[in-house]
Order: structure tokens, then sequence, then C-alpha cells
């Protein structure tokens, strides 16, 4: 109980501090929102009563005070730029962004970590040298890069795949068109934290297989593959889901370009947006989002961990 509330703790100090740090920032963003607002052609009058009605008058202390009192009770504001709650217009980019998301988690995991098996498997052979070399390139390709390659391949060249979007906006097919529409941008998505994932599982996987017990199992006859993800597997997964759910801040954080190069109607398309628009609410509040599933995400990962890993439990309670 003590170890929860210390996490809960920590997770209201983070996202305060994101709170703080997003505030201060978007007070360098060149530009007046009021001004915004109300277009180019205002006049100096109509910007002040803009800037008054939105508090943007007050000293800048008080306009945090303000926005965290209305976090506390669950107000995120208004957009400035279409005027309608934030929670609202926040809410469905986020689930579309969550799909998109777990889409390219899936990927990583299902991907990534047998390729780390195998890698270390055949250590310093063929297959280990291919694709620990795949990885490093892959992880340092730009995301953006690396999509619009994707669609001019397999959209515009060979047209299997659509360019952009969630469906297809005259003739919505359903699951099937959602997951044409998700190929994309989901492996654009997961390009680097795959990699990552992947030379993790491998550093993991060689240092389990160096251990005495896997020579005494191999002694006893079992089977390699019994080796590998029976006994092997047990044992390097704790790191491995830490790294997981870091990884997973990644994506939450990258796809907002992957939503862009592709027209994903997401949360980081709309803070993208936000963003060129000096929308505060929106931008606050779309990256108060962002970190708190980041947090709750790392937060599940260690809970996972220490199922896996009683001596995990032991250390954080100690």
């Amino acid at each position: 109980m003590r170890t929860v509330l210390r996490r809960v703790a920590s997770t209201l100090l983070v996202l305060l501090g994101v709170s703080l740090v997003v505030f201060l920032l978007l007070q360098l963003v060149p530009g007046d929102p009021a001004r915004a607002v109300l277009g180019a052609g205002a006049t100096a009058e109509s910007v002040a009563a803009v800037r008054a009605e939105l508090g943007l008058d007050r000293p800048l202390p008080v306009q945090f005070l303000d926005y965290l009192g209305g976090l506390v009770q669950g107000d995120f504001g208004r957009s400035l730029t279409v005027q309608q709650d934030v929670s609202t217009l926040l809410l469905p980019r986020l689930e579309n962004t969550l799909v998109l998301t777990g889409a390219a988690l899936l990927l990583c995991v299902l991907v990534g970590v047998p390729l780390g098996v195998l890698a270390a498997r055949h250590q310093y052979g063929v297959f280990d040298r291919v694709a620990m070399f795949v990885t490093l390139a892959g992880a340092s390709v730009p995301v953006y890069w690396f999509g619009l390659v994707l669609i001019g391949v397999f959209a515009l060249s060979l047209g299997v795949l659509p360019t952009s979007g969630m469906y297809n906006t005259r003739n919505p097919g359903g699951l099937p068109d959602l997951l044409a529409h998700l190929v994309l941008p989901a492996v654009t998505a997961a390009l680097v934290p795959l990699a990552v994932i992947a030379r993790m599982s491998r550093s993991v996987f060689v240092d389990v297989l160096q251990q005495d017990w896997v020579r005494t199992l191999r002694a006893s006859g079992l089977s390699e593959r019994s080796i590998l993800w029976r006994h092997g597997l047990r044992n390097a997964l704790p790191p491995i889901v830490n790294v997981v759910g870091l990884q997973v801040g990644y994506l939450l954080g990258g796809v907002i370009f992957v939503e862009v190069v592709f027209g994903w109607p997401g949360l980081g398309q709309q803070l993208y947006t936000s963003i060129t628009q000096r929308d505060l609410p929106v931008v606050q509040a779309g990256t108060l989002f962002v970190a708190l599933a980041f947090v709750l995400v790392n937060l599940l990962a260690d809970v996972v961990v220490g199922l896996l890993d009683p001596r995990s439990r032991r250390a954080v309670t100690a």
C-alpha cells in the first residue's frame, strides 16, 4: 500500500511538472492567442477585450493557478479557435491515437522480441549481424521520411494501401477499412521502438543464455526451443517489460509526426494544428493527456515486473 501511495504521489508531481513546463514554453511561442482568435485584421481594442475575457492580461502565476484550479474540477477549458470544450474535442482524438499506438506496440512486441531472441540464439552469426544492422538502421531513420517512403511505394506506386485518413470518407468499410488504413502508419510508428525492443531483447537473452542453469538444462537433454521460449523468456521478461513500457511513451510522443504525415485524425495531429494556431488550452490538455497515459503505462509495467520478479518488489519496499 505504501508503494502504491508513493507511485500515485510521484504521478501527481510529474503531471504538475508537465503542466508547468508546457505552460511556460507556450508563453515563448511568438504571436498573440487573442489575435490568432480574431484574425490579423482585428483592432487593438478588440484584441485587448479578448485578452481580458480569456484572462491573458493577468500575471502568469495567476493564469497558471487558474488553470490548475480548473484541472482539479475536471475543467480543461475551451478551445480558442473552435469554441468547444477541450475534453469534448480531444477525447475522440485520444481514442484514435490509442488505436494507432496499440497497433504499433503490438507490432513491436510480436516482431521485436522474437527477433532479439533469435539473434541472441545465433550470437555473432550471420542472422545476428544482419538483424542488429537492420535494427540499428531502423532506429536511425526519421519516422516522417520512412512514412513518406511507404506512401510512395505501397500507396502511390503499388496502389495496395490508402495514403491517408482512418477510413474511406466516401464509403467507410468498417473494420477491414480501418485495418487497411492502419497498416502504413502503424509500421511507421513502430520502426524505432521495434528496433529498441529487439536490441534490448537480444542483450537480455545473451545474458540469460550464459547462466549456469541453462547449461544444466542443455545437459539434461531439454530441447533448445523449450529452453528459449519456456525457461529463458520467463527470466528475461522483467527487463523486456520495462523497456516496452518506456517505448509506449515514445510511441505516444512520436505518433505526432506519423499522424501528420498520414492524416490520421488523432491527438498528435490536433496538437500540431493547435500549436500552429496558439490554441493554448488544447495544447496544454493534449500534452497532459499524453503525460498521464505515459505515467500510467509505466506504472502498469512496474506492477507487471513486480508480479514476474518478486525481488523487484522487495527492492522497492525496502
